[in-house]
């Protein structure tokens, strides 16, 4: 048996459907997209959606199949070769013999059938199950986010659901701050949390200044008023590897903005523009363009510590001290429980206004601190003290020396289940592929 962090045990029925509803994103968001362009351009940014597939299916048969239960083989034979990622150099991926759609799915399949099969009838899998299945299941949902915002990068059609969208509660703008006392906070994920990532542990006690930060992200109009106003332009507001990276890209607004002729905007959506919408938080912006911002409105950007403590702490009746405890989620501690607290699970296909869902508000009157767009945070990736890495030990370990940044919180695109106050996310500054927006601080506490 694999040694594996202890984890709270997990119901057999709800890892099983875990794994078929995951995989069912994954074919949903892929089925077209192969078939349009089963490799598609070699692009730094991308995997060939083909070859993504075929890893999602080996994680599962690496870590479940072969590392837990252990098996001898692989379900289809030169999976190893094909699909490991942490020996498949990026660029090489273009370059393999890979299976065809049918013949990658049947793997997929065949994976499937073999962890249900391994699955107790019923009552609580083993710690080891509910940890390695919930792992596997995570990574997929990563990667079909990431097939989401492949599909925004290629310019192709927007994912093929879901049929009916449900309505969103509340809109507009939400301005103003929040004042956040300070004094000591659990930061990170301890034991009571039912899932960890390696780099939300140790959960440590941090202590944070009082400090002011936005009840909602940055909008649409608010970051208009930046761009017209010269920001893509005036080296003063970027620092120096922000100003290097702006000058190669040439751009002059957000990767997906365009202005007509009459002065208006629009942004991609996918293969087509839409009108922008000012209430909607500005998105696909990378680290570098929201610290010019912030730079441009005499602001900063939360670091992930005063993030953390704005979703998850409650205030004190008379709002001068922080309550004892923490939130797992800014409404409380019961799950995500249905698509009116928040922008999550790609069920919408877009953001929404960011005055929507008051009824997710944290307990310090932070709206949308989960869904919507990922937010960057000021925080340099970095391990928590006494880090250490778990089973799949390439998750982080290998990226904390990158200079990558935190963002927080997760988008439209994420999937509910992965989400909750601890969860860190982590791409390098220049990255404005991703449904990535940010909230601000005042400068001065």
């Amino acid at each position: 048996m694999i040694d594996v962090p202890a984890t709270q045990r997990v119901d057999a029925q709800r890892l099983a459907s875990m794994i078929e509803d995951a995989r069912q994103r994954t074919y949903e968001l892929t089925d077209d997209l192969i078939d349009a362009r089963a490799l598609g351009p070699q692009l730094s940014i991308v995997n060939p959606p083909l070859w993504e597939v075929g890893h999602v299916g080996f994680f599962h048969d690496y870590f479940a199949l072969r590392a837990l239960h252990g098996l001898p083989d692989y379900q289809q034979g030169d999976a190893e070769r094909l699909y490991d990622s942490s020996s498949v150099e990026h660029d090489d991926r273009w370059e393999l013999a890979l299976p065809d759609k049918a013949t990658t799915y049947a793997y997929l399949g065949a994976v499937r059938e073999a962890m249900l099969a391994r699955l107790p009838d019923s009552g609580l899998a083993s710690e080891a199950q509910s940890y390695v299945y919930q792992l596997t299941v995570l990574h997929e949902d990563m990667h079909t986010e990431a097939f989401t915002y492949t599909r925004q990068t290629l310019a192709d059609a927007p994912p093929p659901l879901p049929a009916e969208s449900p309505a969103v509660p509340g809109g507009g703008s939400l301005d103003g701050d929040v004042a956040v006392p300070g004094g000591e906070h659990l930061l990170g994920s301890d034991a009571e949390v039912a899932f960890r990532f390696d780099n939300e542990k140790p959960a440590h006690t941090v202590t944070v200044e009082p400090f002011r930060i936005s009840r909602a992200p940055v909008t649409n109009e608010a970051y208009r008023a930046f761009v017209e106003d010269g920001g893509y332009t005036r080296p003063e507001f970027w620092s120096e590897a922000g100003w290097h990276w702006l000058t190669e890209a040439g751009l002059k607004a957000p990767l997906y903005w365009r202005r007509d002729g009459q002065g208006n905007w629009s942004v991609r959506w996918f293969d087509r523009w839409i009108p922008l919408a000012p209430n909607e938080p500005v998105a696909w912006v990378n680290w570098y363009e929201a610290q010019a911002y912030c730079r441009w409105a005499g602001r900063r950007l939360p670091t992930e510590l005063e993030w953390e403590v704005a979703a998850s702490r409650v205030l004190t009746g008379d709002a001068s001290a922080l309550a004892p405890g923490k939130r797992l989620y800014p409404w409380g501690n019961e799950p995500f429980p249905d698509s009116q607290r928040a922008n999550l699970d790609g069920v919408r296909l877009n953001t929404v206004d960011v005055g929507a869902f008051p009824d997710g508000d944290s307990g310090c009157g932070c709206r949308q601190m989960l869904g919507n767009v990922w937010e960057w945070t000021a925080s340099r990736f970095d391990p928590y003290p006494g880090f250490q890495a778990d089973l799949y030990q390439d998750y982080s370990e290998p990226w904390f020396p990158e200079g990558r940044r935190v963002l927080r919180g997760g988008s439209w695109a994420t999937r509910a289940r992965l989400m909750n106050n601890n969860h860190r996310n982590f791409f390098l500054p220049d990255r404005n592929d991703v449904p990535s927006g940010f909230r601000t601080c005042a400068a001065a506490n």
